[in-house]
């Protein structure tokens, strides 16, 4: 079972999608609802759910600044955006708070969003398909404004092919035979040398310019 918290003002949606779950993917339970941000951080359940699901627009707090204080004082709980707002801005800023993916309401359906949940729940990182050209587009842009260092170890080189490979970092470090936390520290340099804070973005960068291949 997953535990899910949605937040988003719209009733009907929350409604909806409680419907859709339940008759769908019964495994993925709704324990908690919050039409705010105040009303998240005030449920009892919070602590203890899995996954939120997080509108951007909300009439208290922004969904970023919403994602911001889950990370800090709920590290381990996961956080999918859902939202029709799907600017590259809008993008951009819900990335750099460290969110672990993004589908737009417009595009999405509750198959995906499950599909999402799972692959989140899984320490995969989920966006939908507009949602990745969208940040694409936030990368190409990044990399025309900045200088970026495009040399790599050979073993930042397999990191990045075990991540290509959508291998965990518990998984990374028993296929190159080392710490989880060594592994985190090779990602944490490649994003310093790239200037990006996210698996996805990496990936992306080390396909483009040939420094792995799609295989």
């Amino acid at each position: 079972m997953v535990k899910i918290i949605v937040v988003d003002d719209h009733r009907l949606f929350r409604i909806g999608l409680k419907a859709a779950f339940s008759a769908s993917h019964p495994e993925i339970v709704i324990v908690g609802e919050a039409d705010c941000g105040d009303a998240l951080f005030r449920l009892p359940v919070l602590p203890t759910a899995d996954i939120v699901l997080l509108d951007i627009n909300l009439p208290d707090i922004n969904g970023a600044a919403i994602a911001r204080r889950l990370r800090q004082e709920y590290p381990a709980l996961k956080i999918l955006a859902v939202s029709a707002e799907n600017t590259a801005e809008t993008v951009q800023t819900m990335l750099e708070t460290g969110i672990d993916g993004f589908i737009s309401k417009q595009r999405g359906d509750t198959d995906e969003l499950a599909e999402a949940i799972h692959a989140i729940m899984d320490g995969l990182e989920y966006f939908g398909r507009d949602i990745s050209s969208i940040i694409y587009g936030v990368y190409v842009a990044k990399k025309k404004s900045t200088t970026v260092t495009q040399e790599f170890t050979e073993r930042e080189k397999e990191v990045i092919i075990a991540c290509r490979d959508g291998l965990l970092c518990k998984e990374i470090a028993v296929r190159l035979g080392i710490s989880v936390r060594t592994v985190n520290t090779h990602k944490e340099k490649i994003f310093q040398k790239l200037g990006i804070n996210n698996t996805m973005e990496m990936v992306q960068y080390a396909l483009k310019h040939g420094v792995i291949r799609i295989e």
